[in-house]
């Protein structure tokens, strides 16, 4: 993904949260404090989840194939859902290092680990619902402090 294109999509969804009621001040300043610390607290969670989660899937495959082959295209969908889970997971201890030094490109990061997240969850089908949820929170703390990264 280019520059310019990553830029248009912060551009393009910044303008549905910028409508939305403002936190307060504190709330922003003490979100940015917790931020970089969220990002790997739940980074590694995510790491060691989809590592595990793809073990799992690997060592039950053989039972998948036994039971046909809706139980090995549900299966197929949880291996994409895993790998989806750990990039996102990924992007989160990226993030660490810019958030903590109040950086664009760890904002940044956060965004695209949240754009992950949600691609994850549409995928998954079973979590689509709760995944849009989760994103539209996700975007709406992370555009109230978007100013607070230069």
């Amino acid at each position: 993904m280019t520059k310019k294109s990553a830029t248009d999509l912060v551009g393009t969804i910044e303008p549905f949260f910028a409508k939305a009621p403002a936190l307060p001040a504190n709330a922003k300043d003490m979100l940015v404090k917790i931020m970089p610390w969220i990002a790997l607290i739940f980074g590694i969670l995510g790491v060691l989840g989809a590592i595990s989660g793809l073990g799992l899937l690997t060592a039950t495959s053989p039972l998948a194939v036994m039971g046909g082959v809706e139980t090995v295209s549900a299966y197929g969908t949880g291996f994409l859902a895993s790998l989806i889970w750990l990039i996102s997971s990924v992007l989160m201890l990226m993030a660490y290092p810019g958030l903590k030094a109040r950086q664009y490109k760890g904002w940044n990061l956060m965004f695209y680990s949240e754009v992950v997240s949600l691609v994850g969850a549409i995928v998954s089908i079973t979590s689509i619902i709760g995944g849009i949820i989760g994103a539209l929170i996700g975007f709406y703390l992370l555009f109230q402090i978007k100013s607070h990264y230069k």
